[in-house]
C-alpha cells in the first residue's frame, strides 16, 4: 500500500511537472493552458455521456430483473476517470480518458474486480447478495 501511495502522491505529480515543462517549452505556456482547459471540457462531456449511458443500461438491467454488476463497475470506473480528467495534467488526462471510454475500460474493470475480490477475502469489504 505504501508503494501505491508513494506513486500517487510523488511519482504522478513529478511526471505531470516534467510533461508541463517539456510541452510548455515546445508549444508555449498559453498553449499548455489552453490544452488543460480543452481536455477538462472534453472530459466533462465524455463523462456526462458515458455516465448517462451507464445509468440507462443499469436501469434496463434492473427492469429485467438482473443485478447491474457490470454497470456498477462501469460507474465506478467513470467516477475514477472523471476525477483524473478534472485533475490538471496530461498524464492524468490520458489515463482518465482510457478509463472513461468503453473500448479501453475493460482492463481497468478487471483490476477493480481483483481489488474488490481481495478486499472481500481479507474481510475488509462486506458483500451481501440480496
Amino acid at each position: 500500500m505504501a508503494i501505491i501511495l508513494l506513486t500517487i502522491f510523488v511519482l504522478v505529480p513529478a511526471i505531470e511537472i516534467v510533461l508541463f515543462i517539456w510541452t510548455g517549452g515546445h508549444i508555449g505556456v498559453w498553449s499548455v493552458f489552453a490544452l488543460i482547459l480543452i481536455t477538462g471540457i472534453l472530459g466533462t462531456l465524455v463523462v456526462r455521456h458515458e455516465g448517462t449511458e451507464t445509468l440507462r443500461r443499469a436501469q434496463l438491467a434492473m427492469q429485467s430483473g438482473d443485478i447491474p454488476t457490470e454497470q456498477l463497475l462501469d460507474g465506478i470506473c467513470i467516477i475514477i476517470g472523471a476525477v483524473l480528467l478534472i485533475t490538471p495534467g496530461f498524464f492524468t488526462d490520458a489515463v482518465g480518458f482510457l478509463i472513461v471510454f468503453p473500448l479501453t475500460r475493460h482492463p481497468f474493470k478487471l483490476l477493480l474486480k481483483r481489488i474488490i475480490k481481495k478486499s472481500i477475502e481479507k474481510g475488509n469489504f462486506i458483500y451481501r447478495r440480496w
